[in-house]
């Protein structure tokens, strides 16, 4: 059966491009090799930009209630308590960033609530299928699977790190090892440790240890990280109680059940290309990072963002096809700078009062001036003034209706947003019916500034005239 676009990998990245393509009316096939969702905690950090996505998607009421905000950081020498710090910065919610913080939701809470939002929206997942070949032409894509063959007018792999759609296309990745040392990572459930704190046990013999309380599941889940000076972890439920026993105060039959558990060596990698033909990468596909700083899951799932609505409007809008020839120059650079961060902090090493999270790793700064679809034609403008390519903050705004609103409330949807900025100009008639307008009387500057669909500028402008030849670029004129 030939559909639109086949995804595979049923990870943060393809199940949000899923539920995005789903809400787009866009025919797809979800693909996944294993036989049911991620069942580990991985990727437990969502970033403040990462729940604006959310937000948009429809999924930031089950997030926000089921997760919670990182705990303070407890260091410990053995059974003696040491000091506390934040890891995070905490600061309160702002007029234009209604989510200011990191939210903590192990990742398959996040895939169950995605695939949830999913199942809602129509579409639904073919597990235990896995992809044998790839072939493409001029006219569409070919894949053999283990459930036979699918054809589709374009594939997006995100199956991962090791993703065999990248290696069946022939994309180059580029890589290093960040740390020279294992670390396991596990999902156990522990009596007799306080959920008030992570806690970490920097100078334990074998390596640093830590236990983070985890939300989403019962009051005695933690996720453990834990460093090896020398030798490789023990990923069976006795090697796993074994390490809290040497590393922390707990005798190991403090752990009650290992319910997941997986060994690795940080590395940074990078596909030279974000697309060969037909065929796109995206989220590890494209990009691995280290765990440090929380980018890895974040960056894949605005990968996703960035191309379902560029997908939909080729699509489904008629838009034209060289539309999607923006997204590897979009996310290719920002992927290289993120992955350049987290590299970074991993090799920094400090676990303690000095090591802090904030506004260099919330992906609020994250943006494309300069890019193909950014076009800012306002003069003037200072290197702090919103411009062409940023991320559009939330503000108070007059909707169509004349009713005052959040902007986030106006965006929301797959539509694209006129934002009118200032008090002195007009409202332009006779724009498509799926671009929806609000005015925004100060901190926008002077001007119209058009949203795409994933909440970024694209046109900033001080002319009317300009938006109809922007708007029929992206299909909705």
């Amino acid at each position: 059966m030939h559909t639109d676009v086949l995804i595979v990998g049923a990870g943060p990245t393809g199940l949000v491009l899923a539920c995005d393509l789903a809400r787009r009316g866009v025919r797809f096939r979800l693909l996944e090799q294993a036989p049911g969702l991620f069942p580990g905690s991985r990727g437990k950090g969502l970033q403040p930009r990462t729940q604006e996505v959310f937000d948009d998607l429809g999924v930031i009421g089950a997030v926000r209630a089921c997760g919670s905000p990182y705990p303070p950081m407890r260091s410990w020498q053995g059974a003696e308590p040491g000091p506390e710090w934040d890891l995070m910065e905490r600061r309160p919610a702002e007029d234009g960033v209604p989510y200011p913080e990191a939210w903590m939701l192990p990742q398959w809470r996040t895939q169950e609530i995605l695939h949830a939002r999913l199942l809602e929206l129509g579409g639904s997942v073919e597990f235990g299928t896995g992809v044998l070949a790839v072939r493409q032409d001029a006219d569409g894509v070919e894949v053999d699977t283990t459930a036979g063959t699918a054809t589709a007018t374009y594939l997006v792999a995100a199956d991962g790190g090791r993703s065999t759609v990248r290696r069946a296309v022939g994309i180059p990745m580029a890589g290093e090892t960040v740390d020279p040392k294992a670390a396991l990572i596990a999902d156990v459930r522990i009596e007799g440790l306080s959920r008030d704190h992570w806690h970490v046990w920097q100078h334990a013999p074998g390596g640093a240890a830590l236990l983070c309380p985890l939300p989403g599941g019962t009051a005695r889940d933690f996720q453990l990280f834990a460093q090896y000076d020398e030798g490789e972890p023990d990923t069976s439920a006795e090697g796993v109680r074994r390490t809290v026993a040497e590393r922390t105060p707990l005798p190991a039959s403090a752990v009650l059940e290992v319910r997941w558990a997986s060994g690795f060596r940080p590395r940074a990698a990078l596909a030279d290309r974000f697309r060969s033909g037909r065929v796109f990468l995206a989220g590890d596909a494209a990009h691995v990072h280290s765990p440090a700083g929380g980018q890895g899951l974040n960056t894949s799932i605005q990968d996703a963002y960035n191309l379902g609505w560029k997908l939909g409007r080729v699509l489904r809008d008629g838009a034209p096809a060289d539309l999607l020839d923006s997204y590897e120059p979009e996310r290719l650079p920002v992927a290289a700078d993120v992955l350049e961060m987290s590299t970074s902090l991993h090799r920094a090493g400090t676990i303690g009062p000095s090591a802090k999270r904030g506004r260099h790793t919330e992906q609020l700064g994250v943006g494309y001036r300069g890019g193909p679809l950014s076009e800012e034609r306002r003069s003037g403008l200072g290197e702090d003034d919103l411009q062409a390519g940023d991320r559009a903050p939330d503000a108070a705004c007059t909707a169509a209706d004349g009713t005052g609103q959040r902007l986030f409330d106006v965006l929301r949807g797959p539509h694209a947003t006129l934002v009118v900025a200032g008090t002195a100009l007009p409202v332009p008639a006779g724009l498509p019916a799926d671009v929806r307008t609000a005015r925004v009387p100060e901190g926008w500057g002077e001007g119209y500034l058009l949203v795409r669909p994933d909440g970024y500028i694209g046109l900033a402008t001080a002319d009317a005239a300009d938006l109809g030849p922007y708007l029929a670029a992206l299909g909705a004129a």
